[in-house]
């Protein structure tokens, strides 16, 4: 699965109706249409792009949104959800942090207050993390490995990948998110 195959997917993905079950039962399903090495291929390709979205300013960028609680879970599982997005929205985001403050979904949970946001719309979204796992087990009639063999084909093929890249600039510390700042400021007590 090259790059353009694994984002019009994500893109399919992020424009589907429905719930993040519903759409995730969806691509488990074009992933069960294809051979098993194609859904190691995708997982390669998400960590890829959550491994570029690890950055400093992307961190402080959920923090301000999640209310100053954002643990390392949470970020791993926002940059999930950030992939999720779809490619346009990504690629802006990567390129300006600040630039969550124009997507529709961050928007949507300006002036609520935490507990008030279903599951569904906290950005981040763990589950994404596994599907791509669910198929090949599926496929190869691995359920019962818990997931290991699918990790290490994961671990192969980044192996024979790209050797020696990085994951994730780290940039300044004090980056400025004025539009997201504006949109979720920190109270006294970070909430």
């Amino acid at each position: 699965m090259n790059e353009d195959a694994f984002w019009a997917l994500i893109d399919e993905l992020s424009g589907r109706p429905g719930t993040r079950d519903e759409r995730l039962e969806w691509l488990e399903g074009e992933l069960l249409r294809r051979p098993a090495g194609e859904s190691v291929a995708f997982q390669v390709r998400l960590e890829k792009a959550c491994g570029a979205a690890d950055t400093h300013a992307l961190w402080r960028a959920a923090d301000l949104i999640e209310g100053g609680r954002c643990t390392d879970d949470g970020f791993h599982y926002f940059t999930l959800w950030l992939v999720g997005q779809g490619r346009k929205v990504y690629a802006s985001v990567l390129a300006d942090p600040d630039a969550l403050a124009d997507v529709s979904d961050v928007r949507a949970l300006v002036g609520r207050h935490h507990g008030e946001w279903d599951d569904d719309e906290w950005p981040e979204w763990e589950e994404l993390d596994y599907v791509a796992q669910d198929a090949y087990d599926e496929l190869t009639g691995q359920e019962d490995d818990d997931g290991e063999e699918f990790l290490e084909a994961v671990e192969a093929a980044e192996d024979a990948g790209e050797e020696g890249e990085e994951r994730g600039a780290a940039g300044p510390e004090g980056l400025a998110l004025p539009r997201l700042a504006a949109l979720f400021p920190l109270g006294p007590s970070g909430s």
